[in-house]
């Protein structure tokens, strides 16, 4: 890609012939035996023991720690995974092969009449010339359906009841829901003063977030001063939540934790232009 250098997150191995044929830089995290062509999370300075808990956010430390330090200003950095991509182009409702599931719009869901590199980013659009910062469009949360919604959600509704009704159901029903009911007011405790009152207020407000840990970013300045948010603020929340966690929804709680922070937080310091991303599970 001209002037941008795009990561892409796996855990197999096998898939490494189709990150190359994008063009992207593979990244493997995880047991899986890769060869000398990937990137790994587990050298130089790193955090890779943390992987099943942290998520992505393992290598996010790596790069910050070894490679960002190197990286031109002004040079596009982009990160996507092994099932979550850059649409191609902005709009992407018009093609009659897509099929779209309501609980996770806007991705796209793999047909078997179309192509990886049909789909995906290959080439910095025109639109991103005006813009810092991309993130991935809005992924609502609040359209689980109503069966699934008490099967789940006893003890977050009890504690917010409103939540019986769908303009009620904001990030944070959600993330007590799945993640641990209090567990995201507790992480909020530990953000700094400029940022904990506005990311709970943010968690409060809205129903909708910007998934899957993805941005793509030209400023150095604006990737090294979210790194020195984030990273500083999960570290704090092992202090509450260690490593000794049940379930993969509370296993994985740092990276959910981060998922919503990414959201809130380039939107409060960045222009971002938000932009379509693609399911399509390369695994299978």
């Amino acid at each position: 890609m001209n002037n941008a250098t795009m990561y892409c997150v796996c855990t197999k191995n096998k898939t490494l012939p189709l990150i190359k044929n994008l063009g992207y830089v593979p990244v493997g995290l995880g047991n899986d035996k890769f060869s000398a062509e990937w990137i790994k999370d587990d050298t130089l300075e790193n955090i890779s023991f943390k992987n099943k808990y942290y998520g992505e956010y393992t290598f996010h430390y790596w790069f910050w720690k070894n490679i960002f330090p190197k990286v031109k200003d002004n040079h596009w950095i982009g990160f996507c995974a092994q099932r979550d991509y850059w649409s191609k182009k902005k709009k992407i409702t018009e093609n009659p092969n897509f099929k779209f599931n309501k609980e996770r719009v806007p991705n796209v869901i793999r047909t078997n009449n179309i192509r990886l590199k049909d789909l995906v980013l290959e080439e910095i659009p025109i639109e991103w010339e005006n813009f810092d910062t991309i993130i991935g469009n809005e992924h609502y949360m609040n359209n689980l359906k109503l069966s699934k919604l008490i099967k789940q959600g006893t003890w977050s509704l009890i504690r917010n009841p409103s939540a019986l009704f769908k303009s009620k159901r904001n990030l944070r029903f959600h993330f007590d829901m799945w993640h641990g009911n209090g567990n995201l007011d507790k992480a909020i405790d530990l953000l700094d003063n400029s940022d904990r009152e506005d990311f709970r207020k943010y968690t409060r407000q809205n129903v909708s977030f910007s998934r899957g840990n993805m941005f793509v970013c030209r400023s150095k300045k604006i990737i090294s001063n979210f790194y020195n948010s984030i990273f500083p603020w999960l570290q704090r929340c092992e202090k509450i939540f260690g490593f000794n966690l049940e379930n993969y929804g509370k296993t994985r709680i740092y990276a959910f934790l981060a998922e919503r922070y990414l959201s809130y937080w380039f939107k409060k310091y960045t222009k971002p232009l938000l932009w379509p991303v693609i399911f399509y599970d390369i695994n299978k």
